[in-house]
């Protein structure tokens, strides 16, 4: 019988929930904060169902930086991502810069980077490397971007020999594009078996191809952000037979949320994995071990 035999249902009760599992918290990978000009401009794209969000979605946290570290840091997650992305040449480093200076202003958030195809990626790639970021994010469907693209090859070689984490949204889901879906990803990780890829929203819709990426490569993972939630179920539920064998692999998935740019409450994510009925340890070693032991324990600081 699972000790939180009840799932939270409201975010007033997730701490209850994870404290019922016997964790000190949470480690989600999937949280995204932004440069306020650019936060918005996203916003706007999911506010007006644009061409690569294709519904409604209606966003629930979209209070004041300030607010929202504070949502999170009521629900209990101790160590959380800020995952920007560049979607066209130039625009990398400006992002880094910024999410430097909120790692350094926020102990919980991990140190984050972006990158883009483009001359000098792999100096700059480097450079914050050496400064200390521990996770990188890429988004092929926004920013168009080919993963086998010859100017990020050195950059994926880099990273693979440094183990340093990169959260990919490869997957076609909401909206495909010519470079989403998991050919180009299993090409990079042919060259690069020891890259760290972790893949954004379990590879959705085409789940089944991006989870044995993640059970055939040591070093490759899937979130949960949205994964099994209705508002994503609508789109095509996750495969049953799929489920069974990421229960008996529970070290290749990572709790993502997707946060702020979420339709429901962050509570409904804990829920939706709660009720899949996979046990108490699967859900302690999704919601806190294996992000410990990709990121390393929180300290009192914040940074491991």
């Amino acid at each position: 019988m699972s000790l939180a035999a009840e799932p939270p249902l409201a975010d007033a009760d997730v701490p209850a929930w994870w404290q019922r599992l016997g964790l000190p918290g949470l480690v989600d990978v999937h949280v995204h904060f932004l440069p306020p000009r650019v936060q918005e401009k996203v916003w706007a794209q999911f506010d007006e169902a644009g061409p690569l969000i294709g519904r409604e979605w209606p966003i629930r946290y979209r209070g004041s930086e300030q607010e929202r570290i504070a949502q999170l840091r009521a629900l209990g997650v101790r160590r959380f991502s800020a995952l920007s992305y560049a979607h066209r040449p130039g625009m990398a480093e400006f992002l880094n810069d910024w999410a430097a200076d909120f790692a350094d202003r926020v102990p919980e958030c991990l140190r984050s980077g972006t990158f883009f195809p483009e001359d000098g990626v792999e100096d700059y790639v480097g450079r914050r490397v050496e400064a200390g970021v521990e996770v990188f994010k890429v988004h092929v469907q926004v920013g168009a971007i080919d993963l086998r693209d010859p100017l990020l090859d050195a950059t994926w070689g880099l990273l693979a020999e440094v183990g340093t984490p990169v959260v990919i949204h490869a997957g076609s889901g909401p909206v495909a594009t010519p470079f989403t879906g998991p050919g180009p990803l299993r090409e990079v990780l042919a060259r690069h078996p020891r890259l760290c890829a972790v893949v954004a929203h379990a590879g959705a819709p085409e789940y089944a191809e991006f989870v044995r990426l993640a059970l055939d490569h040591e070093r490759c993972f899937v979130d949960t952000a949205m994964v099994f939630t209705d508002f994503f179920s609508e789109g095509g539920a996750f495969p049953p037979d799929l489920l069974a064998e990421l229960g008996d692999r529970p070290d290749v998935v990572l709790l993502g949320s997707d946060f702020p740019t979420l339709p429901y409450p962050y509570a409904h994510q804990l829920e939706a994995l709660e009720r899949l009925g996979l046990g108490d340890d699967w859900l302690r070693a999704v919601c806190w071990d294996n992000g410990v032991r990709l990121f390393g324990e929180p300290s009192p600081a914040g940074h491991a």
